[in-house]
C-alpha cells in the first residue's frame, strides 16, 4: 500500500526488540523498563496487535514472536460462524484504508478449540475481542470465555449495530454501551476493556458511562466511517457503500480522543490506536495518556511493524534519557519543566 510505505521507518526492522545496546547520552536501550500496566494486568512492553488486523496473530508468527508483544488482540470473536459482507471489502485511501469486512469469523467454538489454545502455547498474552448484535450475545460470549488458558483481556467491541435498538451502533449511545459493558462484566473473570467509536459527538460522556458500569480500561479508537465513490462507475467503491477507515490519516484524532478522554478520567487506564507507524507514533499516544498501544493497519505493507515500532520506541525514550516507559504515561498533560 503505498500511502503507508511511503512512510520512511525503516530504522529498527532488522533489530531484535530484546537485544538493544545502544547509548544514547548514557542511557542504552537496553536499560529502558519497558514494562506497562494495562487495566491491572502486568505486560512485558506496551505494543500489542490491534482487533482485525491478523485474526488471532497466526498469521503473523512468520514474522514476529507472538510472546515477544505485550499482547495479541484478536480478531472480534462471534457467537456464530459468519461469512461477512459482498466483496469488494477493501479500498486505499490517501494515508490509510477503508474496510467493510462484515466481522468475518469462524465464531466461538472454533475460537476455542484452535485459536486461543495456539496463542497459549506459544506463550503470548491474549486480548480477546468480543462483538455480538444483542446484549445477551455479549454475556454468552464472556460466559464461554471465562477461565480459558491464555486469556488476559476482554476486549468489548461495542462498535456493532444494536439489533434491539433499530441497528443503532452500542458506542453510539451511553445507556447502551453501559448495558453491555455490565452484562459482560458479570460473567467475565478477567478485566474488561470497552473499545469506542469516534463517530460520537462527546466521546468523553461514552467513556465515563461505559466506566461507570465496570470497564476496567478502554480501547481507543475503533475506525471512522467513511466511503470511497468509484468516479468511472458512479458507485460507492466498497459492496457494503461504508467502511472503517484506518491508517495514519486518522492518528490525530485518535490522539485527541485519548488526550481528551484522560483528561477527564484521568485513572483510567487506556489502550490507544489509530495509525501508529513508528516508535514515534506510539510516544505520541503514551504521552497523550496511553498506557499501552495497538499496531494494526501497518502490518498490511510491514509483517513485522509490531516489534519494529516497539524497538523504535525503546530507542526514542533512550534517546530521552527515559529509564522507565511509565514515566511517560500522560506526560504531556503535566507542566513542562523550566
Amino acid at each position: 500500500m503505498m500511502p503507508l510505505a511511503a512512510h520512511d521507518h525503516e530504522s529498527g526492522i532488522r533489530e531484535n526488540p530484546g537485544s538493544h545496546t545502544h547509548d544514547h547520552g548514557g542511557t542504552s536501550d537496553a536499560t529502558v523498563d519497558m514494562v506497562t500496566t494495562l487495566a491491572g494486568t502486568v505486560l512485558p512492553n506496551p505494543v500489542l496487535t490491534a482487533s482485525g488486523c491478523a485474526a488471532a496473530g497466526r498469521e503473523l508468527a512468520p514474522f514476529l514472536d507472538p510472546a515477544a508483544l505485550g499482547a495479541v488482540v484478536t480478531k472480534s470473536v462471534l457467537l456464530r460462524p459468519r461469512s461477512g459482507r459482498a466483496t469488494p471489502r477493501m479500498a486505499e485511501t490517501p494515508s490509510g484504508m477503508l474496510n467493510s469486512i462484515g466481522l468475518q469469523g469462524p465464531g466461538i467454538d472454533a475460537f476455542l478449540e484452535h485459536d486461543l489454545p495456539w496463542l497459549a502455547a506459544r506463550g503470548a498474552r491474549a486480548v480477546v475481542s468480543i462483538a455480538g448484535g444483542s446484549v445477551e450475545e455479549f454475556a454468552e460470549l464472556a460466559r464461554r470465555l471465562a477461565g480459558a488458558p491464555g486469556l488476559a483481556l476482554l476486549e468489548v467491541n461495542i462498535s456493532c449495530p444494536n439489533v434491539a435498538s433499530r441497528g443503532q451502533v452500542f458506542a453510539c449511545d451511553p445507556l447502551a454501551a453501559a448495558d453491555v459493558v455490565r452484562a459482560v462484566k458479570a460473567e467475565s473473570g478477567v478485566p474488561v476493556l470497552a473499545k469506542l467509536s469516534p463517530d460520537v459527538t462527546d466521546i468523553v460522556a461514552i467513556a465515563g458511562s461505559c466506566v461507570e458500569a465496570g470497564a476496567d480500561g478502554l480501547s481507543m479508537i475503533n475506525t471512522l466511517l467513511g466511503m470511497v465513490i468509484d468516479t468511472d462507475t458512479f458507485r460507492p467503491v466498497l459492496a457494503g457503500v461504508t467502511g472503517g477507515l484506518s491508517g495514519p490519516a486518522i492518528r490525530p484524532v485518535a490522539v485527541r480522543c485519548v488526550w481528551q478522554v484522560h483528561a477527564a478520567l484521568p485513572g483510567v487506564p487506556i489502550l490507544g490506536m489509530g495509525g501508529i507507524l513508528s516508535g514515534l507514533d506510539a510516544l505520541q499516544f503514551l504521552l497523550a495518556g496511553a498506557s499501552a498501544v495497538s499496531v494494526g493497519t501497518a502490518v498490511f505493507h510491514d509483517p513485522s511493524a509490531p516489534v519494529r515500532v516497539l524497538a523504535e520506541l525503546r530507542t526514542e525514550l533512550a534517546r530521552r534519557g527515559i529509564t522507565r516507559l511509565s514515566d511517560v504515561v500522560g506526560a504531556a498533560h503535566r507542566e513542562p519543566h523550566r
